[in-house]
């Protein structure tokens, strides 16, 4: 068995994203050098629990942090649930393992004074750049969507009379979201703009100067740009304003439940750690008003 083998059935049978794949690939071929350093003899069939303790002691005396040596373990298990089942190993090495507890750091979001900032009309111009920036990162607010989800928009993915998107999450999966009329007034303008100034080679929605469809980079530079015009946050990321989507939806009494499938969170415990958030901010409150606070 290679790492190939599982590379492959990620990318063919479980349609995981090009930069989904390539990530396991890192954290396996990382593993993979640490056994072969330890033993040149050693396989991906031969290694035993306590080769892979010993990698995360490694990763630890390097100063690698929880969430790191969590996410490469996970990759480690992954694999061998994948030769398990298709009969290439016997017994499964990771089976039972769990890696190092670290603080579990709460996302970080935009306060709505620092958005209804942001999107204020005096802050724009009419430039086609400007139109474009501010729409997407309405979309981003709006939505909640995904980097990978927002550069992934066709023509087609934005109804205007239904005013919802389709689009399409991890694992391939879609889903609708909807939207309101301040987006919907922005969606419109800005593709009778672009396609004012534009000749498209796609039918991608959102395309640079050049009619190509925006790239991740693109999205991602345009955003820590404009996002640093109103907070002094080290995060400024497309990421950011997915967590601000869900924070003021719940803080808005949006139920967890339709804020996890507007997110597209497999698992109500990822969608749940907004609610820490949320509670941080009652905390605050309760500190600054209660007249009985201690």
């Amino acid at each position: 068995m290679t790492i190939n083998d599982f590379l492959s059935y990620l990318q063919f049978e479980r349609n995981r994203s090009e930069r989904t794949v390539k990530a396991y690939g890192d954290d396996l071929m990382s593993f993979e050098a640490f056994f072969k350093n330890l033993d040149c003899q050693l396989s991906w069939e031969s290694v035993d629990s306590d080769v892979i303790r010993s990698w995360m002691e490694s990763m630890m005396d390097k100063g690698n942090t929880a969430t790191s040596i969590n996410r490469r373990l996970s990759a480690v298990r992954s694999l061998y649930r994948f030769a398990l089942s298709r009969g290439f190993v016997e017994r499964d090495p990771a089976h039972g393992l769990t890696g190092p507890k670290g603080k579990k750091l709460l996302p970080q979001y935009l306060r709505e004074s620092e958005m209804d900032r942001l999107l204020a009309d005096d802050m724009w111009t009419d430039e086609m750049s400007d139109v474009r920036a501010r729409t997407i990162i309405l979309t981003f607010y709006s939505t909640g969507v995904r980097l990978s989800e927002l550069t992934g928009l066709d023509d087609a993915s934005v109804d205007f009379a239904a005013q919802q998107l389709k689009v399409r999450g991890k694992g391939n999966k879609e889903r609708i979201i909807p939207f309101g009329s301040e987006l919907l007034q922005a969606l419109r303008h800005y593709a009778e703009r672009r396609d004012e100034a534009t000749a498209r080679d796609s039918q991608a929605f959102f395309v640079d100067d050049d009619g190509r469809r925006m790239t991740s980079q693109q999205v991602r530079s345009l955003v820590q740009r404009h996002l640093s015009r109103v907070t002094t946050m080290k995060k400024r990321s497309p990421h950011v304003l997915r967590h601000t989507f869900a924070t003021a939806m719940l803080n808005n009494e949006a139920g967890i439940e339709s804020v996890k499938k507007l997110l597209g969170h497999s698992k109500l415990s990822t969608t749940e750690i907004y609610t820490h958030t949320t509670f941080e901010q009652l905390r605050r409150a309760y500190a600054k008003a209660h007249p009985r606070k201690g």
